[in-house]
């Protein structure tokens, strides 16, 4: 009986080490279409460090910028399916299937930078998050991506004449479609790998995205002239595969949960140097930004996508709810 109590322990202990090896082995991949020292990038090293830090190495991320495991739609395919366990992403390709960023994506929404951090730093802000455990995804924590603005390489735009006929690129997104038409635009969807050869060809003759979007790709060369509409401010999301989710401890994911929101705090202080950095090197290079123009007629012309898009009570309830946070 010794024997066998002693053989028996042996067995436990050495199952004991093998699962602390084959967890502390667990790396997690995390993709980005953004280059290596964009601020999402740089925020989801961070999340790594402190991840090791508070598993004792047990768990990593392994993180492949630069679009290296493909353009934003497949990225989000390969996470539902879990061969992308981390994700950053756009919420505007995540839109079409999660009705509450649809509300997100609404034109001139948010009353300011202030009022869009306070409500997706609420309690509301994590009710959205956890709309996506339906479509097979985790939501982990919100990333900052700016106020989008218009920018074309053909003329100035202060009036909504000025972009009567642009074509202007859109990420995959019905809000950003409908957004564009309303202003007397074309959308068109494009990669956004695609867009700085687009600009050069004339296939199209604009885009809409933040100041560091607009400096990193070089668009500001092919396009120099940026109207500071900030007509979205669309918040980027870190989300997790369900299937990568699922095979967490409840303290594993207290721990990603904690180490998310902390890359958050990390990559809002790095987003607003590069805002400001983005723009004096847009300036310093000749690119024309027009902060004076016709805002009350793009307000004007664009409230029709509410009635469309808020076709249901939970959406306009949500509007509703945004609009009353102070």
């Amino acid at each position: 009986m010794r024997l066998l109590r002693a053989g028996m322990i042996a067995v436990f202990a050495l199952f004991a080490v093998s699962s602390i090896i084959g967890a502390r082995a667990k790396t997690f991949r995390a993709a980005d279409i953004q280059a290596e020292d964009y601020p999402t990038v740089q925020a989801i090293r961070f999340m790594n460090d402190r991840l090791i830090e508070r598993t004792n190495g047990r768990h990593r991320i392994a993180i492949f910028p630069a679009r290296q495991l493909g353009e934003e739609e497949a990225t989000i395919e390969q996470t539902r399916a879990g061969a992308i366990d981390i994700d950053r992403i756009s919420i505007g390709p995540l839109a079409s299937f999660i009705p509450p960023l649809r509300v997100l994506s609404l034109p001139f929404l948010f009353r300011s930078k202030e009022h869009f951090h306070k409500v997706l730093d609420s309690d509301l802000g994590e009710e959205i998050l956890a709309s996506f455990d339906s479509q097979g995804f985790v939501g982990l924590t919100y990333y900052d991506s700016g106020a989008r603005s218009l920018y074309n390489r053909l003329r100035p735009v202060r009036t909504l004449a000025d972009l009567k006929g642009m074509k202007i690129r859109i990420q995959q997104s019905e809000v950003a479609a409908e957004l564009v038409r309303a202003l007397g635009a074309e959308p068109v969807v494009l990669a956004y790998g695609q867009v700085l050869t687009g600009l050069a060809t004339g296939l199209i003759d604009g885009a809409e995205n933040n100041w560091p979007s607009y400096v990193t790709t070089d668009h500001y060369r092919a396009a120099p002239n940026y109207t500071l509409t900030e007509h979205t401010m669309l918040p980027e999301v870190l989300i997790m595969s369900k299937k990568a989710w699922d095979g967490l401890s409840p303290g594993d994911r207290a721990i990603f949960k904690d180490v998310a929101r902390e890359s958050a705090k990390f990559m809002r202080r790095q987003w607003e140097a590069w805002e400001e950095q983005a723009r004096n090197v847009a300036e310093s290079n000749g690119v024309k930004v027009i902060s004076e123009f016709g805002r009350a007629a793009f307000v004007d012309a664009t409230r029709p996508i509410y009635d469309r898009v808020l076709s249901d009570q939970a959406s306009r309830d949500l509007v509703d709810r945004i609009r009353q946070v102070q």
